[in-house]
């Protein structure tokens, strides 16, 4: 999950990296108050989790509280790439002489971190990379290791900067890795970290994103996590425990794994159109799948419903019972065909027969498809499935 720019700066900041005087405002009467407190020119940010928010419109400046006011005003009201701001980041503007660029992820390829500096900062580091290759450079760290400092004076040594500034910027940049380590980060960037008028180093733009698994080490620092999903569906999902990404199609599918989720998509494409992904891990549960199928089910239009699911360490025959009570307690009245392998298998078929499921034994995904396909055919309009 991807972190707002304000939630990334306090983390940043507790981590010992500069960065501006701010506050967040949810009003503009409130930005035109921080812009008073930290005394303006100000820069107003609006907090959406999208890239290239300045080039949308989404980031003013203005050089009065009043001004302020009028900017977030104006941020207020406006999408910013599909998304409505409902908080702004009001932060002192930086008298900026130079820009760099400071950032941490992980080379899936190498299988470790990667950390990247660049001397072009304010530019994406892909464009860096196309256009200006001289300017970047990069190190690897083992995974767990800290980035040690003389890895880091290297980096700027590479990079020409000259001796008096790679102490404070290699300080910085071992502060960043330390917050990429201790939040499990799949990218911590600082883009640009700015060179003052009066010497001073400052991260002007903050980017923190963090592996969904490591969520519970932001408690404390980062409310309602669930809250700031913004479909409703995919919020819902996350409240009762499933990965959920709501598409444009109307077959909604169940699967117990990501992998098994994404390579039942891929088949399903090929014929209909899936309604969502939907993937419960490994904790599968009566209540889990009836909460699934209702989460499904939630969105209109849906016209069948494809379960795949493994039991290896999942109870596949509680997920059982769970979707037939579902169907039972809704009457459900459109195609449910389910593969279900594993673990108490024959068992599980059973229970789902007993609702009128369509159970498929067949190890290919394929089968479970053709099946549902034939199914839609032959009668397109709304009935229950045959028992």
């Amino acid at each position: 999950m991807r972190l707002h720019e304000y939630e990334a700066d306090d983390i940043f900041e507790a981590a010992g990296i500069p960065v501006p005087r701010r506050g967040v405002a949810q009003t503009p009467e409130e930005a035109a108050n921080i812009a008073a407190d930290i005394a303006a020119p100000v820069v107003l940010k609006a907090q959406v989790l999208v890239g290239g928010r300045g080039k949308a419109g989404g980031v003013k400046f203005a050089d009065s509280p009043q001004n302020a006011h009028i900017a977030a005003k104006s941020l207020f009201s406006n999408k910013i790439k599909g998304f409505t701001p409902q908080s702004l980041l009001v932060a002192q503007r930086a008298d900026i002489v130079r820009e760099c660029y400071l950032g941490v992820t992980v080379d899936g390829a190498a299988g470790m971190p990667v950390v990247i500096v660049s001397d072009a900062g304010g530019m994406s580091v892909e464009q860096a990379a196309r256009t200006a290759p001289d300017r970047l450079t990069t190190c690897h760290v083992e995974p767990g290791n800290a980035l040690s400092r003389n890895q880091a004076l290297e980096l700027f040594d590479r990079l020409g900067f000259p001796e008096r500034e790679r102490g404070p910027f290699a300080d910085i940049l071992t502060r960043l890795y330390s917050v990429f380590l201790d939040y499990d980060a799949l990218i911590a960037e600082i883009n640009p970290l700015a060179v003052c008028a009066d010497s001073s180093l400052s991260a002007v733009d903050a980017v923190l994103e963090v592996d969904n698994s490591a969520l519970f080490r932001l408690r404390g620092r980062v409310p309602n996590l669930t809250e700031r999903i913004d479909n409703p569906l995919e919020r819902r999902g996350r409240k009762i425990g499933v990965t959920y990404v709501d598409l444009d199609g109307d077959i909604g599918l169940i699967s117990s794994g990501a992998g098994l989720g994404m390579a039942t998509m891929d088949v399903l494409s090929a014929h209909l159109r899936p309604a969502n992904f939907l993937e419960t891990g490994g904790g599968i549960t009566d209540e889990l799948l009836y909460n699934a199928m209702d989460l499904v089910l939630s969105k209109p239009g849906i016209r069948a419903v494809l379960v795949t699911v493994y039991g290896g360490i999942n109870p596949i025959h509680e997920g059982a019972k769970g979707i037939v009570r579902y169907i039972r307690d809704h009457d459900v009245r459109i195609p449910v065909v389910a593969k279900a392998l594993g673990n108490r298998q024959e068992e599980t078929w059973d229970i789902l027969r007993s609702g009128g499921v369509h159970v498929v034994t067949d190890v290919a995904t394929e089968t479970a498809v053709a099946k549902l396909v034939k199914l839609l055919g032959r009668d397109s309009a709304p009935g229950r499935a045959d028992r």
